[in-house]
C-alpha cells in the first residue's frame, strides 16, 4: 500500500505526464499531492516486472542514481531504499569500496557514510512504478504516442491539452484523441518534440546548446565469481582525455552480477563483438577490469550507445511561453551519460516543480511555466558545467572550446582530483560534489583550497598500473 504523504489543497483537477520514465514518475508523485487526476501518457507498454523496455535504449548500461537523487527518492516514497536493498541492490561506500582510477593515480580509500545503492535501471524504475502505480489518483495510458500541444479554449498563453494517437495492436482502430489538461507535463526525453509544438502554437521554440565529445560506451552483464574478493566492490579507470581516450567501470547488481561498461572518447569507441571487448578491457590503463572479467561468466549480449552528446534547451530564456506547460528531465536537458548525473537531475527538477506547485495553493498557474524553467536551470547549471567543461578538453569536440576561465577552472580541477590520490577530506569533498550533496564551490573553501594551491606547486608521479590493494 503506498504511504500517505500530509493532504495539500488541491490546485488543478486534471494534470497529464508526457512520458512515464524516471523523470516522468518523480512528477507525478508530485502531482498527485496538487491534482484530483494524473495521466502518464507512454509511447511503450510496460514490462509486469524489473526487466528491460524499448523506450529506454540505455537499459543495458550502467545507470547510477546519485546519493542526493537517493535521498530524493526516499523522501518521495518513505521506505524505498529498504525494498531496493530486499530486491538485492548492493551498498557501496563510494570512498572505500570503489578502487578509482583517476588520470594521476588511484583515489585514496576509507570509510565514510557515503553509501550509495547499485542497481540496474530496470529494478530501480520498476520500484518507482510500483509505488506510483499504487497512488490512488495516477494512471497510466500506455502505447499512446503525444502528437501536439491543444490551445486552451479560453485564455491567453495557455495549452488546452494533448492531442494522442494509439500505437501497436490499436493503430487504425482509433484516430486522433484529445486528453484535457489543466498541466502538462513534458518529460518524454532525449527525442522530445516541444519545441516543434510550441512552435506550432504561434510561440519561439528555445535555443539549444549541443557539446559533443564523441563518447561511445558497450555494456554487459557477469555473474560474480565465487570466491573473488580483490578488495573492492566496484572499479572505476576515469578517462583522462586527451592523453587517454578510454575507460570504464564495473559495478554490482542486483543477482550476484556485475554491469560492466566500457567508454571511449574522441570517437575511440569500444567494440561490441566478444574478443574486442576483452581487448578494450585489457587496453586500459591499468589491468583491473581485464583481470576481473577474464574468468567471470557473460550473462548478456554486448550492448552499444553513442548518442551521448550534452544537449540543453533554453526554456528559462523564452520571452513568452505557455504558463501551464513545463518541460523536464532529459527532454529539458541531457548530459553526456559517463558523469551519471541524468537520474539525480530529474529527481532535483521533481523538487523544484514541486516547490513551484507550493507557491501557487491558490490555484493561479500563470507564470507557472516561466517560474519553473527558471529555476530547473540553476538547479541543472552546476551539473551543465561540471559534464561539458570535461567534454570540452576532448580533441575535435563539437559546440565549443574552453576559454581562459574554463582553462583555469580545468587546471584547479585537476590539482583537486590529483590530490584526491593522498587526502581524504580532498576526497570526499569531491565526492560529495559530484554526488550533488555539496555544490562545485565546496571545493574551493578554504580547507581544500590552500591544499590545492599548494599541490599546484609540487609535481608528483603516481604508478598507474597496479591495481590497489
Amino acid at each position: 500500500m503506498e504511504e500517505r504523504l500530509n493532504p495539500d489543497p488541491p490546485i488543478g483537477s486534471r494534470a497529464l505526464v508526457i512520458g512515464g520514465s524516471i523523470a516522468g514518475l518523480l512528477a507525478s508523485r508530485v502531482l498527485s499531492r496538487r491534482f484530483d487526476r494524473v495521466t502518464i501518457v507512454e509511447r511503450d507498454r510496460f514490462p509486469g516486472g524489473p526487466t528491460r523496455r524499448n523506450g529506454v535504449p540505455q537499459a543495458s548500461h550502467q545507470h547510477i542514481m546519485l546519493r542526493r537523487g537517493t535521498d530524493i527518492l526516499e523522501r518521495l516514497f518513505p521506505g524505498i531504499r529498504g525494498e531496493l536493498v530486499a530486491a538485492g541492490a548492493p551498498l557501496v561506500d563510494m570512498a572505500n569500496d570503489a578502487a578509482w582510477l583517476t588520470p594521476f593515480g588511484w583515489g585514496v580509500r576509507f570509510p565514510s557514510e557515503l553509501v550509495m545503492l547499485t542497481c540496474s535501471r530496470d529494478l530501480l524504475e520498476w520500484s518507482v512504478r510500483r509505488r506510483v502505480a499504487a497512488l490512488p489518483k495516477v494512471r497510466f495510458l500506455q502505447s499512446a504516442e503525444v502528437t501536439g500541444l491543444l490551445p486552451a479554449a479560453n485564455g491567453v498563453d495557455r495549452v488546452g491539452g494533448v492531442k494522442i494517437r494509439f500505437r501497436g495492436e490499436r493503430d487504425g482502430e482509433r484516430g486522433e484523441e484529445v486528453l484535457r489538461a489543466d498541466l502538462v507535463v513534458d518529460a518524454s526525453g532525449r527525442p522530445s518534440r516541444a519545441p516543434r509544438w510550441l512552435k506550432d502554437l504561434g510561440y519561439e521554440p528555445p535555443q539549444e546548446s549541443v557539446i559533443d565529445a564523441h563518447l561511445g560506451y558497450t555494456s554487459r552483464l557477469y555473474r560474480i565469481p565465487k570466491g573473488f574478493e580483490p578488495g573492492w566492490k566496484g572499479a572505476y579507470v576515469q578517462l583522462a582525455p586527451p592523453e587517454h581516450t578510454r575507460g570504464g567501470a564495473l559495478l554490482p547488481i542486483e543477482g550476484g552480477r556485475w554491469m560492466v561498461t566500457l567508454a571511449g572518447t574522441g570517437g575511440d569507441y569500444p567494440p561490441t563483438d566478444e574478443r574486442g571487448f576483452l581487448g578494450f578491457a585489457r587496453s586500459l590503463r591499468t589491468p583491473i577490469l581485464y583481470d576481473a572479467l577474464k574468468g567471470a561468466e557473460p550473462l548478456s549480449q554486448i550492448s552499444g550507445y553513442r548518442a551521448t552528446e550534452n544537449r540543453i534547451r533554453r526554456y528559462e530564456e523564452l520571452s513568452r511561453q505557455p504558463h501551464n506547460f513545463v518541460v523536464a528531465g532529459d527532454a529539458l536537458c541531457t548530459f553526456n551519460p559517463v558523469y551519471g548525473q541524468g537520474m539525480t537531475v530529474a529527481a532535483l527538477g521533481a523538487e523544484v516543480l514541486e516547490a513551484c506547485l507550493e507557491e501557487r495553493r491558490d490555484g493561479d498557474l500563470v507564470g507557472l511555466s516561466n517560474r519553473f524553467q527558471r529555476k530547473v536551470a540553476k538547479v541543472n547549471g552546476p551539473a551543465w558545467a561540471m559534464a561539458t567543461a570535461q567534454d570540452l578538453r576532448v580533441p575535435g569536440v563539437i559546440g565549443g572550446s574552453p576559454g581562459l576561465v574554463e582553462r583555469l577552472m580545468g587546471r584547479y580541477m585537476d590539482v583537486a582530483v590529483e590530490l584526491s590520490t593522498e587526502s581524504e577530506r580532498v576526497r570526499l569533498t569531491l565526492l560529495e560534489a559530484m554526488n550533488m550533496l555539496k555544490p562545485p564551490s565546496a571545493l574551493f573553501v578554504p580547507a581544500v583550497a590552500l591544499k590545492v594551491l599548494r599541490g599546484a606547486l609540487v609535481g608528483r608521479e603516481k604508478d598507474e598500473t597496479t591495481a590497489p590493494e
